[in-house]
């Protein structure tokens, strides 16, 4: 049976739009404006509820890579911790990266005050 099978038209359209990226779900908007503007707008409300339109929730991320039991425990018990633990690292990854931005905007900043003030001392 399909992983998507229970889901319904709107549930497969979301898991496949989710499975492109933000690209798509932007692609589907301006598309939704084009052909009825209320489609547009309802889908617009539908990103920024869920919280498509500003980055990649938890749940999408796991839907994504998530998969029917394959009957192999074993298997199923390695595959599981292999995912976590990439998630742990993706999470630890984006925190890092995070750091990194910050890093870079503070050491930005405190050139403009430096520069800034060499300005005001003349």
């Amino acid at each position: 049976m399909p992983r998507n099978a229970g889901l319904g038209p709107f549930g497969r359209a979301r898991d496949w739009l989710d499975e492109r990226g933000k690209a798509a779900w932007i692609i589907a908007m301006i598309l939704g404006f084009v052909a009825f503007w209320p489609v547009g707008l309802a889908i617009l409300a539908y990103m920024i509820w869920s919280k498509r339109m500003f980055g990649c929730s938890k749940r999408s991320y796991r839907s994504r890579y998530h998969a029917m039991p394959t009957g192999n425990t074993a298997f199923d018990a390695y595959r599981e911790e292999t995912l976590k633990r990439l998630e742990e690292e993706h999470s630890e990854f984006m925190d890092f990266l995070q750091k990194l931005r910050e890093a870079k905007d503070k050491a930005e900043f405190d050139q403009f005050m430096e520069q800034r003030e060499t300005k005001t001392d003349n």
